[in-house]
């Protein structure tokens, strides 16, 4: 396995409330999701910086918004959250603001990059030396990367965790710990996972469950697609964002000219987005993050929104197994590799290659091929029947 986990820059907030309010939060979304509308609305008012988590030109280094039929979720730097959620909640009416949940702790974001695993396997490998440290974990698995939220202030121990495992911990192109590097930067392989110690980790996942009555279920009505956007640079008119000398002088000033959001994006792929998140879907995930072009996850019916602005393999349909974990702590560990795992072990496809997995704040989704869900739900459905529950 050739793996690497990168920290992400910033600290993120959970958001997340019920669809009844959705209507009331839609302007922020879209506020957030398209950065520069925040510069004549806030930068004025407030202190230098107060909205971070943007590079240099702009965009997201992350966010993630997620529409399913339990929850309503999105991943947001601090900054914000409190900038641009706050407000809005505070002039909510009591009774509607209490239901808008916005993480009391803050969350750290670790890009993976595991080319020797398939999506099934690196579920598995990256959730359960952190469900065995006891550290709660998020999962988001994108058209182009997967991505692990954990409370920020586990840190040390998510680290550790991780390269006493094999992986490589690297922070702004440093790594966070030589010690899994030897003779001369020639890696050992990384220790497995004993088979007794995953076992136990999908005894007790499922005990859990079944003790909080979590039942896997899936919405007949509800078909996905995983798509992502276009490499902006391979558009029509990109290089518009890298002035040539030989290109005609604008007559704006000099800080107008400058590289903006507008420059870096694929303009058709946002307006998408924003009719789609206007449409209040059913199911729509979409996820920025700094090195990868926009990833969607969606409601089949959403397609004829994007046109061209997505591309994917639209013949596969992927069906969501859903876990409602509302009955659950939040610091809930080991649900992403009890479940992963055993699906992994039990259907035994030799490369599950079209396998998601998405957490929101309050819900998890195993996403499969049609043709495999079917199965998959068969198997959770005998785990939870046979987890033995003490009263």
């Amino acid at each position: 396995m050739n793996a690497q986990v990168s920290l992400l820059k910033g600290s993120y907030n959970l958001i997340y409330f019920p669809h009844e309010l959705y209507p009331y939060l839609v302007q922020p979304i879209i506020r957030t999701l398209i950065p520069q509308t925040q510069d004549l609305h806030i930068a004025t008012h407030a202190p230098e910086h107060a909205l971070d988590g943007l590079t240099p030109d702009q965009q997201h280094r992350f966010l993630n918004i997620s529409i399913t039929p339990i929850e309503c979720s999105l991943v947001v730097h601090a900054s914000w959250a409190a900038a641009v959620f706050g407000p809005v909640i505070a002039r909510l009416p009591a009774h509607l603001g209490a239901q808008v949940h916005v993480s009391t702790d803050t969350y750290m974001i670790l890009s993976v990059i595991a080319a020797g695993l398939d999506p099934a396997g690196r579920v598995m490998e990256l959730s359960s030396p952190l469900a065995l440290a006891g550290i709660p974990i998020f999962f988001l698995t994108t058209y182009y990367s997967d991505f692990i939220l954990a409370p920020t202030h586990e840190r040390p121990r998510v680290i550790d965790a991780l390269s006493s495992n094999g992986f490589d911990c690297l922070e702004h192109g440093r790594f966070f710990n030589h010690a899994a590097y030897k003779h001369g930067h020639v890696r050992f392989a990384p220790p497995r996972t004993p088979l007794h110690v995953v076992a136990e980790l999908q005894r007790r996942t499922f005990e859990l469950l079944k003790k909080r009555s979590v039942a896997p279920f899936v919405d007949p009505d509800l078909e996905l697609l995983l798509a992502g956007g276009r490499d902006v640079a391979q558009l029509p008119g990109a290089y518009a964002a890298y002035p040539s000398p030989n290109r005609r002088k604008s007559s704006l000033p000099e800080a107008r000219r400058a590289t903006t959001w507008a420059d870096g994006v694929d303009p058709r792929l946002f307006n998408c987005i924003v009719s789609a998140l206007v449409s209040q879907p059913k199911f729509l995930s979409v996820t920025l993050a700094e090195e990868d072009p926009p990833s969607v996850l969606m409601d089949k019916n959403l397609l004829s929104l994007f046109g061209d602005s997505v591309v994917g393999d639209f013949n596969t349909t992927l069906i969501p197994i859903f876990l409602n974990l509302e009955n659950l702590p939040s610091e809930v560990t080991g649900v992403v590799s009890g479940v992963a795992g055993k699906l992994v072990q039990e259907m035994k496809v030799r490369n599950m290659l079209e396998m998601s997995y998405l957490s929101t704040a309050r819900a998890s989704a195993v996403v499969l091929p049609q043709e495999q869900a079917e199965r998959a739900l068969a198997i959770l459905d005998n785990c939870m029947e046979m987890a033995d529950v003490v009263p």
